[in-house]
């Protein structure tokens, strides 16, 4: 347990922060699942639209240190090799 205001007030930070990371990184897993479907079902429209969305979410989440720059950039670059796939497919 913590004793010291500072260790009891770093405690405390680290509760939130760890909070709004998880939230953060459950929100991207949920739209990754949405384009996922989106791609299945073959609209190129509306997962191009999505996968928008979601490189900017990414891009976000890796500027702060949820996640790391690569991981984000590794997803973005398979996601975007999926629509790319579709809009070819379609086209």
């Amino acid at each position: 347990m913590a004793q010291s205001l500072q260790s009891k007030k770093r405690a405390k930070q680290n509760t939130k922060r760890r909070t709004i990371n998880r939230a953060s990184k459950s929100q991207i897993k949920t739209q990754i699942k949405h384009l996922e479907e989106t791609l299945s079902s073959g609209d190129a429209e509306k997962a191009s639209e999505q996968y928008k969305l979601i490189a900017r979410k990414l891009d976000k989440t890796a500027s702060t240190s949820t996640m790391h720059k690569k991981t984000a950039a590794r997803k973005k670059s398979r996601l975007a090799k999926k629509v790319n796939a579709l809009k070819a497919k379609k086209g």
